[in-house]
């Protein structure tokens, strides 16, 4: 009798939550069960989620009362970049300046509190935004900073804009040969402008001392907290090199991320041959089973590749970084290793030599998800490779946003078509999944959701929105920020949606994201984040 009374004591035991959250506006994103109002949580993972916990509490249960607030699985930003994001927040955000002008006076003020010959270091300027719309140069930068070598990244990341002493340290001048896959402005005498596109920036920026693994943890952590308080649970780092691989590390050992990781290896090279050797690393917060190559540069430097040459600068077809075979052979290792290969491209030449290089090594229908990151202009009759290939496309809706100012002067009004064409995916059957580039864009998922459910700026415009035909429902934007990330990640069985046995990664939010107006989903806070049934932000009262 003892024997069984303690049995029973025990099972009881099992099922005591750790928390319960109840009075709730639960969207679970499980089609089976898309709604509940209460859940309950133990040892990290969800133990149900419905109407009534009442037999999951205990003496020890911490309650949450959500007072009616909207609660949704904790959303994965699938293309981001934590240390990046840290970065920016120590150096110079140049995003709002209106003139190349104000972006030389923040550079300005910069110099006046720096030791001579530190490096100044900015990012996210956008051209298309200035007057003339036209790439900067470097004799303003000269002028207010002779003595300091300055680099400022474009908001995409794919093209710097340097000061002449910064052009001197690295040896830039009129005889310096464009590297493979980058290229150098020039004015009409043949010499630098003190612009580089892609694959030459690294001329400048393999110049700046880089930080050590402590200054690198210390922004990964920065750049972590930072996406918790957005509402983000997950972040597919896309490009870890190994000083952020060491930080992740000794992070997760010590328990600090408190968001989870899906870590891709930036690029072939030593540290892809290492975990070629000894396989993938899969973790609860930190997992490395991916590589991310570049094929192209961006559309808004004009370094995406395209087929043919862009409407606003004939005889520019972009720059490919890989060829085809090289991203073969690295897409034929990881095949064999178990390895994900993910691929940036943006133009429909590198779109189609990626899916190209995939499928060589893919030859038909499978399992192994590999990816084309961002997926923005894919010709028509290339559409169909995703599916074959079983290809994830992996969307920013927010560069959707943000380049429609200006993309169709860069393509035309026929490629436009193939361009941020979501339902063009959707439609075929196509897996997508959702995310911000971040610092490229705000790692705000809200705004990412806003832009997939409108595509429209912030203001509202263009009313009705940019290529509306192509907007996500707000069910399919929802699924790609939680069990679409999920998915690419291969942990859908973990994470993404709200239900019994997976991790309780959620978070409670201030509106109904699903039916305000959109408007107001701009306005939408974030009130509290939960990983693994630990509240790693709450918004103060």
């Amino acid at each position: 009798m003892i024997f069984i009374v303690a049995l029973l004591c025990a099972a009881a035991w099992a099922q005591t939550a750790d928390l319960v959250v109840e009075n709730a506006n639960i969207y679970t994103v499980n089609r089976a069960q898309p709604k509940a109002s209460a859940m309950a949580v133990k040892d990290g993972r969800i133990l149900a989620v419905g109407e009534d916990m009442g037999r999951y509490k205990g003496p020890l249960t911490r309650l949450i009362d959500a007072m009616g607030a909207t609660i949704v699985p904790g959303m994965i930003d699938s293309h981001g970049h934590i240390a990046g994001l840290g970065d920016s927040l120590e150096t110079l955000d140049l995003r709002e300046a209106k003139t190349s002008g104000e972006a030389v006076r923040a550079v300005e003020r910069a110099v006046s509190t720096r030791p001579k010959g530190e490096w100044i270091r900015g990012s996210a300027w956008d051209q298309t935004r200035w007057p003339g719309g036209e790439f900067p140069d470097s004799v303003e930068l000269s002028r207010v900073s002779p003595d300091h070598p300055v680099y400022l990244t474009r908001v995409d990341g794919h093209a710097a804009w340097v000061n002449r002493k910064a052009l001197e340290i690295a040896d830039i001048n009129a005889s310096k040969r464009d590297p493979r896959g980058g290229r150098i402005l020039r004015d009409g005498q043949g010499r630098p402008t003190g612009i580089l596109i892609d694959r030459a920036q690294g001329l400048v920026s393999g110049k700046i001392p880089p930080p050590g693994v402590e200054q690198v943890k210390a922004r990964i952590l920065r750049g972590a907290r930072e996406c918790a308080r957005l509402g983000l649970t997950g972040v597919h780092d896309a490009g870890a090199g190994e000083r952020e691989l060491a930080a992740y590390h000794a992070l997760a050992a010590q328990g600090e991320l408190p968001v989870r990781v899906y870590a891709m290896i930036r690029g072939a090279g030593r540290l892809w041959e290492e975990y070629l050797k000894k396989g993938p690393e899969l973790g609860d917060y930190l997992t490395v089973r991916g590589i991310k190559l570049m094929a192209d540069g961006a559309l808004g430097s004009r370094g995406a590749a395209l087929k043919e040459p862009y409407t606003d600068e004939p005889g520019n077809r972009g720059l490919l970084i890989l060829k085809e075979e090289d991203i073969e052979r690295v897409a034929k290792q990881a095949v064999a290793r178990g390895f994900q290969v993910s691929t940036h491209a943006i133009g429909d030449r590198a779109n189609r030599a990626v899916l190209d290089a995939y499928g060589a090594a893919l030859g038909g229908v499978n399992d192994r998800r590999f990816r084309v990151e961002h997926a923005q202009i894919v010709s028509l009759d290339d559409f169909p490779l995703f599916r074959k290939f079983s290809v994830i496309a992996s969307i920013q809706a927010t560069h959707a946003t943000s380049d429609m100012r200006w993309a169709e002067k860069r393509l035309g009004a026929a490629r436009i078509k193939g361009a941020y064409a979501w339902q063009r995916f959707l439609k075929l059957g196509v897996r997508i999944t959702n995310g911000s580039d971040f610092p490229v864009e705000s790692p705000n998922p809200l705004w990412g959701f806003y832009a997939a459910v409108t595509r429209q700026d912030h203001a509202g415009m263009p009313v009705g929105g940019w290529m509306p035909e192509q907007r996500l429902s707000r069910e399919e934007a929802l699924e790609s920020w939680t069990i679409g990330g999920a998915y690419a990640a291969f942990e859908e069985k973990a994470k993404g949606t709200l239900e019994a046995g997976k991790f309780a990664d959620f978070v409670i939010l201030s509106a109904d994201i699903m039916k305000i107006p959109p408007a107001e989903i701009l306005k939408t806070r974030v009130r509290m984040t939960v990983v693994g049934g630990r509240i790693v932000y709450q918004e103060r009262p």
